[in-house]
This record gives C-alpha cells, sequence and structure tokens, in this order.
C-alpha cells in the first residue's frame, strides 16, 4: 500500500457535481472546476489532461485557503462544530485534485506529468505549512481541545479533535518565527527529494533489458515465461528476441529456472543497483539528505530521532519496541537461513558446481531443493492461477464473509484502457463503493502493488459519500495463447491488495480524516494480511484455483505439497525482510546530521546485524522507495508486526468456521469499518476479546 506524499485535511465529499452539460461550449474546460456529470460520481478521466492539474491544485490552494480564513476569523467563540469540524470538510476541491493526481504519478505517469509534481510542489508543501503552522488557527484548536472533557462528544468526535491537536503540535504549530521558517525549507526539500527519488526509480528500472538473441541462453525457462520473453521483446520492436526486465513478474521466474548463471547475476544487479549507477537517476544522495534533513526536523520538533517523532503514534511505540521486536524474531530466523544456505550449497555440490552459493543463485537451487524435498514446482502451479478466476475466488470470499456483491462496469471513465471496475454492493443491494483493479506493468506504472483511493469514505450532513477506491498491481500479463497465469505469490498479493480495498470499501465514518485506512502504519496491514490466510486454504483453493484449460479444481496432492511446502524457505524470506526492516530503523534513528555515505552506511547497518552475504537486503536505499519516497520511513517494520494481528485474528475463525458470519461481523464492525476512530488495540480486544498474541505468527512462520 502506498501513502500520499503529502497529507491534506480536505474532506472529499463529491468528485464532480451532478449538473449535466448539454452541449460541448466547455468541452475543453477544466473538468476539476466544471461541473460534469459521470457515473457514481467518478473521476472523469476522458476529460482530464495533464495541464489541467496545476490550475485546478492552485484553484484548490486557494479555496482551502479562503476556508481556513473562514475559520480563524470567526468572532464565535471555538467549538468543536465551527474549528475542528469545519477544518475536517475545508479543502475540497483540493483532496479531489490531489487524488487523481498523485494516484496517475503512481499508476499511469508521464514526463509531463513528472514536470507538473516538481512544478507544484513547492506550492502544496507551502500551503500545508501555512494551515499547519497559522497560529490563529492552533489557537482555535487548541481551545477547544482544551475543553475536550467537557464537550459530550462521541468516540469519533474525541479521536478527530485529538488527532487535530497533535497533527499541528506535532508539525510544529509550538515554534517561534524563526523554526517556523526553518521547518517550512525543511519540508518543502523533502517533498522534493520525494518526488526526484520515485521517478529515478521509474526511470532505472524501465532502463534495464536483457536482450536474448540466441534460443540457447532460454535453457530451463518454462514454456509460458518464454512467451512472456517474446512479447516484451515485439512491444519494444524487437521481435524474433527475447526481453526480460527487472520488473519483479520477468526478473523472479528468471532467476528461478534460467540455468545460464551469468545471466542471472547480469539481471540480478541490475536489479538491485537501481539507483547506485552514478548517472543521472542516482539516488545515493537523495537518500542521505532525507535522512538528514529528517533527522534536523525531528530534533527541531523536540524528538531525539525522526523514528521516535514517527512511531509516538504507532502501536510500537518507541524505536527501542522496535528493535526489541525485530531482534527476537531475526534470531531463530538467521539460524534458519543459515541452514538454508548450507542446503543449497550441497545441492551445488552434488551437481558439480565448482562456485559457492550467491545472491543471484539463490532463487534457482531454492526451486531446485523445493522440486526435490516436496516435489513441487512453481511452473506447476501457474496454470491454476488464471487471474481471472483468481478474481472470482477473491470476490466470492468477500460474499461469503460479508455479504459483498460485485458487478463489473464498462461506462464509466478509466485513466487506462487495461484497468476494470466494479461497483461493490451489499448483499441487500445498496451501493457500497466503486472498485479500480490494474493488473499489468507498463513503462508509466510504478513497481510493486497498492491500494489508494481517488475519494476516501465520509459522512456530509448524516448522508454517506461512498469511496472510490483503487487496486494496482504488477502481474505476469497474458500472452498470445495463455491468459495471465499467476504465481503462487502473485496470488497472495492479489487478496492482500483486496484487503486494503475492503478497509476503504467498508469504512463506516463520518470524517474523512479517520475514514478508511487512516489507522496507523503497523495496524494498517492487519486487513491486508489476514485476506491472504483465506488465499492459501484448501477449501478456498478448490473453488477459485482450477485449470485454465480443463477448469479442473486444483488437485488436493498439489495443495498438500503447498501446504508441506509453506515453511520452505522462510529463513530467507524472513531475514530479507527483517535486513530492511533494520536498515529502515538505521537511517532513522540517526542523531547525527551530518550527510552520510549511502552505501557505507548501508553496509554497517547489515554488517551490525551479521546478514549473511548470499542475502542481499530486499530493499537497497537507493531503490527503498517505502521509506524514501512513500509513507514507511520508520514503518517498514510494520508488515511482520501485523503478521502477528492477522495470524492471532485468523486463529478467531479457525476456532468457529472459515466463513463464521458472526466472526466476520465483529471483524468488519470492530476492525473495516472503524477507520482511525479509536485506538487500534481497542479496537482488536473489541473484536478477539484480549490482545493479540504472537504465538500464531512464529508458528506460521516455523520460528518455534
Amino acid at each position: 500500500m502506498k501513502k500520499s506524499l503529502i497529507t491534506l485535511f480536505g474532506a472529499t465529499v463529491l468528485l464532480w457535481s451532478c449538473t449535466q452539460q448539454t452541449n460541448n461550449e466547455k468541452a475543453d474546460m477544466n473538468p476539476f472546476l466544471t461541473a460534469y456529470q459521470t457515473k457514481f460520481n467518478v473521476p472523469p478521466f476522458e476529460k482530464i489532461k495533464t495541464e489541467h492539474f496545476k490550475t485546478a491544485l492552485e484553484a484548490g490552494v486557494e479555496q482551502q485557503r479562503a476556508e481556513i480564513d473562514e475559520i480563524v476569523n470567526k468572532s464565535d467563540a471555538p467549538t468543536f462544530e465551527n474549528t475542528i469540524e469545519a477544518l475536517d470538510a475545508s479543502g475540497k476541491l483540493l483532496s479531489e485534485v490531489n487524488n487523481v493526481f498523485e494516484n496517475l504519478q503512481s499508476a499511469n505517469t508521464s514526463d509531463e506529468l513528472q514536470k507538473v509534481a516538481k512544478e507544484t510542489s513547492s506550492m502544496l508543501s507551502k500551503h500545508q505549512d501555512d494551515m499547519l503552522l497559522n497560529e490563529k488557527l492552533f489557537n482555535r484548536i487548541k481551545a477547544v481541545y482544551d475543553q475536550r472533557e467537557t464537550l459530550n462528544l462521541d468516540q469519533e468526535q474525541k479521536m478527530l479533535l485529538e488527532k487535530t491537536y497533535k497533527r499541528f503540535s506535532r508539525n510544529g504549530a509550538n515554534l517561534n518565527d524563526a523554526d517556523k521558517e526553518k521547518l517550512r525549507r525543511i519540508n518543502e526539500k523533502l517533498a522534493i527529494l520525494a518526488l526526484e527519488f520515485d521517478e529515478n526509480i521509474l526511470a532505472e528500472t524501465n532502463a534495464f533489458q536483457l536482450v536474448i538473441e540466441d534460443a540457447g541462453d532460454l535453457a530451463g525457462l518454462p514454456q509460458t515465461v518464454i512467451d512472456g520473453a517474446a512479447n516484451a521483446a515485439t512491444e519494444v520492436g524487437l521481435s524474433g528476441k527475447w526481453v526480460f526486465t527487472v520488473h519483479k513478474p520477468s526478473m523472479i521466474p528468471f532467476l528461478q529456472y534460467s540455468e545460464k548463471r551469468e545471466l542471472r547475476e547480469k539481471i540480478f544487479n541490475a536489479y538491485i543497483n537501481r539507483g547506485n549507477n552514478n548517472n543521472k537517476n542516482d539516488n545515493k544522495l537523495i537518500a542521505a539528505r532525507e535522512a538528514s534533513l529528517r533527522a534536523e526536523r525531528a530534533q527541531l520538533l523536540g524528538y531525539e530521532t525522526h523514528a521516535g517523532y514517527v512511531l509516538e503514534e504507532n502501536m510500537a511505540r518507541s524505536p527501542k519496541n522496535v528493535y526489541s521486536f525485530l531482534d527476537e524474531v531475526k534470531e531463530p530466523a538467521m539460524k534458519m537461513a543459515e541452514q538454508e544456505a548450507i542446503e543449497l550449497q550441497k545441492l551445488i555440490d552434488r551437481e558439480g558446481g565448482a562456485f559457492s552459493l550467491k545472491p543471484w543463485d539463490w532463487w534457482f537451487y531454492a526451486e531446485k531443493l523445493k522440486k526435490q524435498q516436496y516435489d513441487l514446482d512453481e511452473a506447476l502451479l501457474r496454470p491454476y492461477f488464471k487471474l481471472e478466476n483468481v478474481q472470482h475466488g477473491m470476490f466470492e470470499v468477500a460474499n461469503k464473509l460479508y455479504g459483498l456483491q460485485f458487478n463489473q462496469l464498462t461506462d464509466v471513465p478509466v485513466y487506462h484502457p487495461e484497468v476494470e471496475t466494479f461497483e461493490v454492493l451489499e448483499a441487500s443491494g445498496s451501493h457500497v463503493g466503486i472498485l479500480y483493479m490494474d493488473f499489468y506493468p507498463r513503462a508509466s506504472k510504478g513497481g510493486g502493488a497498492w491500494m489508494t483511493s481517488f475519494r476516501k469514505q465520509s459522512k456530509k450532513e448524516g448522508v454517506n459519500v461512498p469511496p472510490v477506491i483503487s487496486m494496482v498491481m504488477n502481474f505476469s500479463k497474458p500472452t498470445a495463447d495463455k491468459p495471465a497465469l499467476l504465481s503462487y505469490d502473485e496470488v497472495l498479493t492479489m487478496f492482500h491488495e483486496f484487503g486494503h480495498a475492503l478497509h476503504g470499501l467498508l469504512s463506516d465514518c463520518n470524517y474523512t480524516t479517520l475514514s478508511g485506512t487512516s489507522v496507523p502504519r503497523d495496524f494498517v496491514e492487519l486487513p491486508s494480511q489476514i485476506m491472504e490466510n483465506w488465499a492459501a486454504d484448501p477449501e478456498v483453493l478448490k473453488m477459485y484455483a482450477k485449470h485454465f484449460k480443463t477448469g479442473e479444481p486444483i488437485p488436493q496432492a498439489l495443495i498438500e505439497k503447498i501446504r508441506n511446502s509453506s515453511k520452505f524457505n522462510q529463513g530467507f524470506a524472513t531475514i530479507e525482510y527483517l535486513a530492511a526492516c533494520y536498515l529502515d530503523m538505521d537511517w532513522h534513528t540517526l542523531t547525527d546530521t551530518t550527510q552520510q555515505n549511502t552505501i557505507e552506511f548501508e553496509n554497517a547497518s547489515m554488517q551490525r546485524i551479521g546478514l549473511i552475504p548470499q542475502i542481499v537486503v530486499r530493499y537497497r536505499s537507493p531503490y527503498f522507495s517505502h521509506i524514501f519516497a512513500g509513507g514507511y520511513s520508520s514503518g517498514y517494520y510494520s508488515y511482520l508486526w501485523a503478521e502477528i494481528l492477522d495470524a492471532d485474528a485468523f486463529e478467531a475463525f479457525k476456532e468457529t468456521s472459515l466463513y463464521d458470519k458472526e466472526t466476520a461481523r465483529m471483524f468488519r464492525e470492530n476492525i473495516l469499518s472503524r477507520g482511525g476512530t479509536e485506538n487500534p488495540v481497542e479496537m482488536y480486544k473489541k473484536f478477539r476479546g484480549r490482545e493479540p498474541e504472537k504465538e500464531a505468527m512464529l508458528k506460521r512462520k516455523g520460528l518455534i
């Protein structure tokens, strides 16, 4: 899941008014500033042009500035309604425009769009600071906050008041004028650096191609992988050849199956050196600058470190707690990874390989060893994971749990021809929201997978404003003679992002600031990760895993092999991930604001945790977009933290039944619908009846 680079207070109500245009005289006008009608009030993508964004963003800033002025200049004494609620409801236009703008930057960008992002970055950063550092506005907020115990507020109102006050106080409202100006400069620099970091990674990812001309160099690759590479070559004008890229749907199968060790090394090194090639797209200096500026900002705000600042609002609470948590998991995981490396080296030796195991060998020999030990080949699973079947199974699970229905739409605007759209309905037939699904890699899309919102759920004068949610992925494309066939990991990813989507769709909150996924970073992954449990359940697999040619359900024997191999390679997977968690924390527990040498710092970090040389940290600093271009700085640990929650939460279903209606109702009412309206520990206790326990997660990973 991605987080916006900036967080605005605007409440998104309706994206466009329902005033019908009866002629074409305004067809070329800015759709953000004109009353266009679209079905379900989704963004009118077919009318939006790149040049519309800057004007619309400027108009949105002016509108919210006027709304803020109206709040601070009221002669009436500050109240919850005329200050806190009014602030939450401000910035409607800016939120509408910015939601579309940022989502397109991630999922369908262009040179022109990136140029607009740079041109408007300083303006948006300044606008946010103008609000957060507005002394009159903060004084009104503080006046309401100081009398909070006598206001008779409900739980959601109390949380909105608390979060609003903290957002201002934690972002410089109490600073003197000189320090406020210093904070403004830091925020502006950080906003620009994050944009540049993301743009550089996209450019680096798109720049590399492994072009194969000799069919002999395809040795070991499954036919589906070869066909995909041939299609990729045709798309770039290299018909008759084969092209592999560092997009994971292309790279991972190559690392798993290619018998050409030198080619595996080439593509692996291209991947891990993105942003580290001393060219115009190099990110080493940007990462170091961001870490330095974040440390400086944290200290300016009264915190020892950036991590201390961030974690104050998370479940983990402090860097010490995060490090302790990581250390507890690292010890058994490292032992497991070291043993796995020994087993892979034995396999290399048995086959007569006169070399030591290297990082680019791990995927290849792990795949071989899994086949030997469990008679399980990833290539045998793909035919059962046709994308459309997985999608149907995912929808069926949501229907059995929550009664949801998903009706595909063909008459609403989309931002790219590949995007699919669904209306989500309750069992009663009432409208829940709109879901966009964007499946395949392209040069205009960032890597990875995420859920995001074009419009968050809220209520206006008691009337529900339904959400518009998007799932963005990078899955294996269909070929000329085969549909899109997913790997098992891609199946889990799809269910994962769908869990985030349900969190956004099933939100039932009054205020945009609190709705949907507006929860602490180490809690937001619970709704996503719990869905992976259904994806892997044998009963669910039989429902959606059907051979794309014969329609036959996946055999029980294959399901057993999946289950038996579930702990295979978990040492590698856990340590590769943990290394990135430590790297994130190390960057953001810096107290010295001196700019670091990025690679030396990273190497020292990995040396401290004893990372074995056969494993490379999942995200090296120059392409660690989660922390340098997204919202996960000091929070990458949250995926593992949430594994405790999701494993324990799924136990509640296992204690009853897979689709137990009462358990599902409790999960929806206490987790999915509540957004950030209450402390997450309290929400979890209301669902589970107790605090989460970690044993289920440790057992699932084979660590105990």
